[in-house]
């Protein structure tokens, strides 16, 4: 038998399904990733407007019963985010972010925490990014921060503050993966070489909100994004989509 469940949730994907319904990938506070039809969406007329597109925060009443999809039948906005949609960088970074939070938190487990992230980043991304260097590399280093800190929130943010394999805390000059973080000098074997602006940045990353993102160079992002993905491959066994083009 069914029931009638009542949530925030950000939409992070939207399907086409059928002549008329949308298939929602959705994230919410307290019941982690959920699965859901909307009947009738993709009509002229439908009840739902466009409340549905990726992206928009909204108020939802689900009906859950035996199948894996819960049927939408209400939508209200919260935030709409209309900025998103001015500035296909922004919409790109929005999309990244969505997806990164799909692949790491796919279950049913609340994580409020990582809803709030999303939020935070996708109004962020909304309002615009006050770039230091250029456009390209501030939505760059936005887009690792954002990833560290889910990170964290996934229980596998890499090892930054002492060698992962020694706990030697100088001389740290690489990134071992499977040693779970940064190296020093006498432990690099197998590790790739991550530079000092990359430590500097991955550290003030974790430590500071995604309004204070640094930035850094293209090189040092590189290292970082690497660091970034092969943690998450690792220890989680997904694969983040890239966020450099």
């Amino acid at each position: 038998m069914g029931f009638s469940l009542k949530t925030d949730a950000i939409v992070l994907r939207s399907i086409r399904y059928g002549e008329a319904d949308r298939i929602l990938h959705l994230y919410t506070p307290a019941h982690g990733r959920v699965s859901a039809i909307a009947k009738g969406a993709r009509r002229a007329r439908s009840r739902f407007g466009a409340r549905l597109e990726p992206f928009m925060e909204v108020a939802l009443l689900l009906r859950t019963g035996r199948s894996e999809l819960a049927t939408v039948t209400g939508a209200d906005t919260i935030d709409a985010r209309p900025g998103l949609w001015g500035s296909a960088a922004a919409l790109d970074g929005a999309a990244r972010a969505a997806d990164a939070v799909a692949r790491l938190f796919e279950t049913d487990d609340p994580h409020p925490e990582v809803y709030t992230l999303l939020a935070n980043e996708l109004t962020l991304l909304a309002a615009g990014l006050d770039a230091v260097a250029t456009v390209e590399l501030a939505h760059l280093a936005n887009g690792l921060a954002f990833r560290l800190k889910l990170l964290l929130a996934a229980g596998i943010l890499p090892q930054l503050g002492s060698c992962a394999s020694c706990g030697e805390r100088d001389h740290l000059c690489a990134f071992s993966a499977a040693a779970g973080g940064v190296v020093c000098a006498a432990c690099e074997r197998g590790a790739f070489p991550l530079g000092e602006e990359a430590y500097g940045f991955m550290v003030a990353a974790v430590g500071q909100p995604l309004t204070g993102a640094p930035v850094a160079s293209a090189r040092a992002l590189a290292q970082a994004e690497r660091a970034i993905r092969e943690t998450a491959e690792q220890h989680a066994n997904v694969r983040l989509r890239p966020l450099a083009a």
